[in-house]
């Protein structure tokens, strides 16, 4: 799905830009549209955990442009992004902000746009698959079963949850999934159980989703942190956190009652 943006008309000779979502990372995942921009473009800005490996046979005529932030080292500012986005786009040029994920979600995408607008130049988001939903599914994970969890939570780990935000989360009782957060894995678990959700709650930390290393490492709420240092646990990570999290491993008891009592949730209904 794309969203056009229409601001005030740029000046003759004007670029234009497009915000791409290029998935969790899996050039398999990218959208048609994606391919196609990205075909299409004179200059590609993408993003460290955007589908880069490929990105020379993708955009064969484009000049690309490495932006990626890493946890610590920003090379290269949001503002400076939205600069060279800017500055390449008023030269006439076709812009792609191949970013991961969706540009919406936790991407900084509304930001990118309003540069754009400032700019006087045309600017489309061309959606992508956020791995808040992809990751999970990769593992085995739904983030929704009927009778389980009729709702999940999205939330960004790059900073730590006030004490309102966490008790909001306990008292949800949906799946929660987090973004960005091997950072503040401590302050979250720990404040979800000040907060009372149940040690025994099941948690997974699903590593490099979708690349030839994911790796899923699954515990309980009062030993994650445990797990996640033993494993050696480190981003780009999604976390998810709920009952659903049992239904990854048939055979597996816990997953297996609690299938049954879902199956019988759904035989009174």
């Amino acid at each position: 799905m794309t969203a056009q943006s229409s601001p005030r008309p740029g000046s003759v000779g004007t670029g234009s830009v497009i915000l791409v979502g290029g998935g969790p990372g899996a050039v398999e995942l990218l959208t048609m549209a994606a391919v196609t921009a990205l075909e299409q473009a004179d200059v590609v800005l993408f993003d460290r955990l955007a589908p880069n490996d490929d990105l020379a046979s993708l955009a064969p005529r484009a000049i690309l442009i490495d932006v990626g932030k890493r946890a610590g080292n920003h090379p290269v500012s949001q503002t400076g992004i939205e600069g060279l986005m800017v500055e390449h786009a008023l030269a006439g040029q076709r812009v792609v902000r191949l970013k991961g994920g969706d540009p919406y979600v936790f991407g900084r995408g509304s930001e990118e746009v309003l540069a754009c607008h400032r700019n006087g130049i045309p600017v489309t988001v061309i959606s992508g698959v956020t791995s808040a939903i992809a990751v999970p599914a990769a593992a085995g994970i739904p983030l929704t079963h009927r009778g389980i969890s009729h709702a999940f939570t999205v939330i960004s780990g790059h900073a730590p949850l006030t004490d309102n935000e966490l008790e909001g989360l306990t008292l949800l009782g949906s799946t929660i999934v987090v973004l960005m957060g091997v950072g503040t894995l401590p302050t979250f678990s720990q404040g979800l159980l000040r907060h009372g959700m149940s040690a025994g709650m099941p948690v997974a930390i699903i590593e490099r989703g979708f690349s030839a290393t994911q790796r899923t490492t699954v515990s309980t709420l009062s030993t994650v942190l445990a797990d996640a240092a033993a494993a050696g646990v480190r981003s780009p990570a999604v976390l998810v956190v709920g009952e659903v999290v049992r239904l990854a491993f048939s055979g597996d008891t816990s997953a297996e009652e609690l299938v049954a009592r879902a199956a019988a949730f759904e035989e009174t209904d």
